[in-house]
């Protein structure tokens, strides 16, 4: 078997909407594409020893044990694989479960789709579950622990932490969408100038002064007792001079703790003699100079969560512990305890895994034990310093229990300090009692503070800690998207994009536009080259400073990774024309429809579909999308149009010389087609096609008739702002028009335009793209032959697998094809080829040069004009 490719979606996609972050795994089965599962001799009994938790997939049979079924009944290993992947991961601690598996055209190749939770485990698990699927064919050994603690090693190098990923759950759960940045735990919910951002705990709203304060222990100590808050006594130090000082004033039992440390780092905690008390400030130097040196409260561990100054959750935290039975030592101890299936690896689980380290020895020594002790039945053996659960603590909720007193002091605390999300740690014999009541004191005010113990206690309620935080970043009525436009087709989608992000920018919007020359915020371009992808519209959506995102999105980054968005609000389809058919197991019309309508189906329910009524594919699955739908068309008689007005519907239509919105039967003309300067006074139907398709999202989607108008009056074609769109460039004696027509319907919408333009020799410069069908390329040299008196034909530089000699001449096929006396020649090199052009042109002539790289033609024909005016 072997892998071809393996794909990352990572949004909407072709195999589903609503599941985005899907593997797509190309697989060849080879030789085992002959060898069904009921034809390889203990298949079944293999794979059931190795994953006995596969009886759980009930596969197409429905029942426990369906897929085991299957595998006895013969399946093909394709099928196979995919629940091995899923299975590896859901064992790994990532529950997966949708997959699919599909044979391409090629036969033995199978697209072999499953979901996945993190990315790089998700391609771990691919390629790891063709090497099981080939073991067990094999009959060889295989290691599955090995494999699945390696997801899981992945699985907690790349996954967000437990808060982070706690906040980012709620969100999803309310729709805001989100997106990582970068490879740690920054992230953003909301897109454009709605956006909120937050690492871990701490918020963009988080004060950075706040911040300071609280990661400096003795300013903050100070701060609270100043407000009469009650912290223990003691002193900073930096030596032993100062340790002494500190001990003579306050006397035993000490805490000492580096002045900046976190997480219990460095700690040392009931300090009984010097000799131990000098130990642990050495310790506490290991990570900051500055050593606090304070009266050791005696009491439990308490961390109260204040979040937008208001008390949301309280734990009492427990270090990580055994209890004697008389019987195991400690080693035994712990290691049973880890027995419990709320311990994992990792944050994989409510509770970590106990593991033996410094802090651990150095505790057992105090008590004159080791690993080997027995402890007595009952007795509790401490096994950490501190009480986070990262190092295998316990929490235990006690929320509902605070003192009203002490929920009052911890709210002002967090102002004091001036921090919205604010953790609190308090030693407190119960928080039962006001705190003057009980003696116990504030020991630390935390930013960032981790939200696991609240959200998952090992007893108690668990608290959904994350709410609040979302409360605060988007109260009520706070907008968390930005309106998105997104335009797909063949043809059409990027003059449509731009004159649409021309309405937008027109109607006071700071609008951002990705298009296949570049991405845009304003008309200011941002990054050159052909951004239809996800990757670009992300580019968008993060930029703050983006009111509105008109996004062209074409097939290739649909197929590449999905859309770069989970919904939009409008959705365009131009039109579905034969071109790049034969690529990524795209082979006809119905795959190329499969492929557009993602971004139909990623339309709000509440949104629109905007399609061409006269374009016979996007028609037929007008009836099948969940969101409202509206039709444009050149023809008003067309026959979707008509029932769409006698339905009372949207449409827009080309009638009568106006581009025109119909509401059932009633008119309401925008603008004359002669007054839109992109129409070229009405000669280019194709661009009206355009106009009308921009001028109907832009309607549904609110804006106002007259602005439309305006906008579409002033959006002035030109090598700037339109590059390669029907530019014409006037010389002295004649025309030169470049356009980056490249298919065959391309080619006859300009041969529908060069009918309305009058010349006395019209000379075309095309090209063949090697990765079209020799039908198309041969459909383009016919076409060509239909609309020239000469053509020439030069080198496209994309040949993708193809020679040059191939592709001319599989033009020049087509050309010979029609009955009309055609002259033509090659000239290899573009450059070479417009010069030419120009050098042949006479009195009146007009040349057409269908060019893939746009910017090159331009700056060659513009270099002559200003030559032509030079010379004048």
């Amino acid at each position: 078997m072997k892998i071809e490719k393996i794909q990352v979606l990572r949004g909407p996609n072709i195999w589903s909407i609503t599941r985005k972050k899907l593997i797509q795994m190309r697989l060849n089965l080879e030789e085992v594409e002959h060898q069904p599962t009921n034809k390889i001799e203990g298949f079944r009994d293999r794979i059931e020893a190795l994953l006995p938790s596969l009886i759980s997939h009930r596969c197409s049979e429905g029942t426990v044990g369906g897929f085991f079924k299957r595998v006895e009944m013969g399946t093909w290993m394709g099928h196979v694989i995919e629940h091995i992947a899923l299975e590896i991961q859901t064992l790994a601690g990532m529950d997966v479960g949708f997959g699919r598996t599909r044979e391409t055209k090629t036969p033995g190749t199978y697209n072999v789709v499953f979901n996945y939770i993190e990315e790089k485990a998700g391609v771990y698990a691919a390629e790891e579950s063709v090497k099981i699927a080939q073991c067990l064919i094999d009959g060889t050994e295989y290691d599955i622990h090995a494999c699945i603690q390696k997801l899981k090693e992945i699985r907690e190098r790349e996954r967000l932490g437990p808060s982070t990923g706690s906040i980012v759950e709620e969100a999803a759960s309310r729709r805001i969408p989100w997106i990582r940045l970068g490879k740690n735990s920054l992230v953003q919910l909301g897109y454009g100038i709605n956006q909120q951002r937050f690492q871990a705990t701490i918020t963009g709203n988080t004060s950075s002064i706040a911040v300071d304060i609280a990661c400096n222990k003795e300013l903050t100590k100070k701060m609270l007792e100043d407000a009469a808050i009650p912290v223990p006594s003691g002193d900073l130090v930096m030596d032993e001079e100062g340790l002494q000082g500190v001990v003579r004033k306050i006397g035993y039992p000490l805490v000492l703790k580096p002045l900046d440390g976190n997480h219990g780092k460095g700690a040392s905690i009931n300090v009984k003699d010097y000799e131990t008390a000098l130990t642990g400030l050495q310790h506490a130097q290991q990570y900051s100079r500055k050593v606090i040196v304070e009266k050791y409260i005696t009491g439990f561990d308490f961390r109260v969560l204040v979040i937008n100054h208001k008390m949301v959750a309280a734990a009492r935290r427990v270090p990580a512990h055994i209890v004697g039975d008389g019987e195991l030592n400690i080693r035994q101890l712990i290691d049973k305890e880890n027995l419990d299936p709320r311990r994992g690896y990792g944050h994989e689980n409510v509770l970590t895994e106990i593991d033996v380290d410094k802090d651990t020895n150095e505790l057992l020594e105090k008590l004159g034990y080791t690993l080997e002790t027995v402890p007595q039945k009952g007795e509790i053996v401490y096994l950490k310093s501190t009480a986070n659960l990262s190092t295998g603590g316990t929490s235990i909720d006690v929320t509902d229990m605070i003192h009203p007193e002490n929920v009052q002091m911890a709210e002002r605390i967090s102002r004091i300090i001036g921090l919205d999300v604010c953790g609190i740690d308090i030693m407190a014999e119960n928080l039962t009692q006001p705190l003057k009541e009980s003696g116990g004191a504030i020991l630390e005010v935390n930013a960032a503070p981790g939200f696991r113990m609240h959200l998952a206690p090992s007893e108690g309620l668990p608290r959904n800690v994350a709410a609040p935080v979302v409360d605060m970043l988007y109260p009520p009525g706070k907008e968390f998207r930005i309106p998105i436009i997104a335009l797909t087709g063949t043809n059409g989608k990027t003059t449509t994009t731009r004159l649409l992000a021309h309405i937008v920018k027109n109607n006071g919007k700071r609008v951002g536009f990705t298009t296949s020359d570049g991405i845009y915020i304003q008309n200011t371009l941002l990054e050159k080259g052909d951004t239809t992808g996800p990757m670009s519209a992300e580019f968008i959506l993060k930029d703050p400073t983006v009111e509105f995102a008109v996004l062209e999105t074409a097939r290739g980054g649909i197929l590449r990774s999905g859309l770069g968005f989970g919904t939009c609000d409008i959705g365009v389809l131009t039109n579905i024309k034969e071109d790049h058919l034969g690529i990524s197991d795209i082979h006809n019309l119905k795959d190329l429809t499969r492929v557009k309508r993602v971004v139909l189906d990623s339309v709000k329910k509440d949104g629109w579909c905007v399609l061409n009524a006269d374009d016979e594919y996007s028609m037929r699955i007008k009836d099948d999308l969940h969101s409202k739908v509206a039709l444009f068309s050149l023809d008003e008689n067309n026959p979707h149009i008509r029932k769409f007005a006698k339905e009372g519907k949207i449409t827009c239509v080309y009638e009568e010389g106006f581009v025109t919105i119909k509401k059932g039967e009633w008119k309401i003309r925008i603008e004359r087609v002669k007054n839109i300067p992109i129409t070229m006074e009405g000669k280019a139907r194709f661009m009206i096609a355009n106009v009308l398709a921009a001028s109907l999202a832009a309607y549904v989607y609110g804006f106002e008739i007259p602005n439309i108008a305006l906008a579409l009056t002033t959006f002035i074609p030109s090598a700037q702002l339109t590059p390669g769109r029907l530019n014409v460039f006037k010389f002295k004696n004649f025309k030169v028009m470049i356009d980056f027509a490249h298919n065959p319907a391309g080619y006859e919408a300009i041969e529908d335009y060069l009918k309305n333009v009058e010349s006395n020799k019209k000379i075309g410069i095309i090209s063949g793209v090697g990765d079209r069908r020799d039908s198309d390329i041969r459909e383009c040299g016919k076409i060509a032959a239909r609309m020239f008196d000469h053509i020439i034909i030069r080198n496209e530089k994309h040949l993708r697998g193809r020679t040059e000699e191939e592709i001319n001449g599989l033009i020049i096929e087509g050309i010979h094809s029609v009955e009309k006396s055609v002259s033509y020649e090659i000239i290899p090199k573009e450059i070479d080829a417009l010069k030419h052009s120009m050098s042949l042109a006479e009195e009146g002539t007009f040349i057409t040069a269908l060019s893939d790289v746009i910017n090159n033609a331009i700056e060659i024909v513009q270099e002559y004009q200003a030559k032509e005016l030079q010379d004048e």
